[in-house]
């Protein structure tokens, strides 16, 4: 395997110094080495994988250095407008190393939600005309690649692709963590908030570990999983799919259960909720500030205020909680359909951190959304 040291060096070496994107769990370790040795301003962690194309292109005008920017392989799909119509050699013709992380890898075992897009991975690349090179496993052949990597971005000014296998980087811890001492851990403000609600009310999870904690709460109950839509992939897309059914079914109550992470992802959405107006609509930010189902590198949602930007964008409630007790107080008030109008946003502060034993949904994404339509028709 190769050390995250090794890598990181190699690249500064060459002049490439700057780094920027969405961190992935089969990047997790050289992510967490760039957070603990570049400073702030040499490593951004963005809001999704498109903006730290634009990062990196504005790094490149200013310094004329090409910029890295990391992302798990669902995040081609935020990248491919700012590939084409920015970087590409018929536009700007600006240089960027696109380092990302291979999950579904046809072959290998994954979640049904990295299948497709591990199928298509590289062919997403040869479509859009990017060079790239499955980055070795060994230092030394990795050491080339990074060297055909880099002339080939100086002399063409293209950009260029390494594709990161599962286990290419040993291990390495994060250091630089900032913990928090909030009362609530996610998977128990989760439980409060899911079972509170009325029998006929519809919840819309994020992905990650939201929606497999949700998961494993209905099976300690005892109960089905009809009433929610597991989104296990489409980082950021959750607000906009329980938009979608609070429109079509007025008469049911429709709460999104969102991360801090994702909710930053597409943030645009949220002005779109505000605008049309879901009396119905519940948004929920379980906020830790970390991206937790990737290494817990750190987002910026305790650093905003992100129930002052929901009432500016048109939200008719805003509140922010952090114990137990205020949570329960509030759910008490929002199930009062007299005194609850929606769109209501709610920010739950919760710690970092998830049970090791945490598994995963057992049904499949097709079974999940077959019961959810079943039950909507009810």
């Amino acid at each position: 395997m190769i050390s995250p040291r090794f890598f990181v060096d190699e690249l500064g070496r060459k002049g490439l110094n700057f780094f920027a994107g969405v961190p992935d769990s089969l990047l997790k370790n050289i992510c967490a080495y760039i957070s603990d040795t570049l400073d702030d301003r040499h490593n951004i962690i963005a809001a999704n994988e498109g903006a730290a194309i634009g990062l990196a292109a504005g790094h490149y005008l200013a310094t004329g250095k090409p910029g890295v920017v990391y992302m798990q392989n669902s995040g081609e799909g935020n990248i491919i407008n700012p590939l084409a119509s920015l970087t590409d050699k018929e536009v700007y013709n600006i240089p960027v190393l696109l380092l990302i992380g291979w999950r579904g890898r046809p072959g290998v075992h994954d979640e049904p939600q990295h299948v497709k897009q591990g199928k298509v991975t590289v062919e997403l690349l040869r479509t859009m005309g990017i060079s790239y090179d499955i980055l070795s496993k060994e230092e030394e052949a990795a050491r080339i690649q990074i060297e055909k990597a880099v002339t080939f971005m100086l002399e063409t000014k293209e950009v260029y692709a390494l594709v990161v296998e599962k286990d290419t980087f040993e291990s390495y811890q994060l250091q630089k963590t900032t913990e928090n001492s909030l009362p609530m851990s996610r998977e128990e403000a989760i439980r409060i908030v899911a079972s509170s609600l009325a029998p006929c009310d519809v919840i819309v999870s994020t992905t990650g570990m939201i929606s497999r904690e949700l998961f494993e709460a209905r099976v300690a109950w005892g109960q089905g999983h009809e009433r929610d839509f597991l989104t296990v992939g489409s980082m950021g897309h959750a607000s906009q799919i329980a938009l979608g059914i609070a429109l079509a079914k007025p008469d049911r109550r429709v709460w999104c259960f969102d991360g801090d992470g994702a909710s930053i992802m597409h943030m645009g959405s949220m002005a779109i909720i505000g605008n049309k107006h879901p009396v119905n609509y519940v948004h929920v930010v379980f906020n830790n500030g970390a991206h937790d189902s990737v290494g817990g590198q750190p987002t910026v949602g305790l650093a905003i205020d992100l129930p002052g930007i929901a009432k500016a964008a048109g939200y008719q409630q805003t509140f922010s909680v952090s114990s137990k007790e205020e949570l329960e107080k509030l759910l008490s008030s929002l199930m009062d359909q007299t005194s609850c109008v929606g769109p209501v946003f709610v920010e739950v502060k919760v710690r970092r951190g998830n049970r090791k034993d945490l598994g995963r949904p057992t049904t499949t994404p097709a079974e999940n959304k077959k019961a959810l339509m079943t039950f909507l028709k009810d």
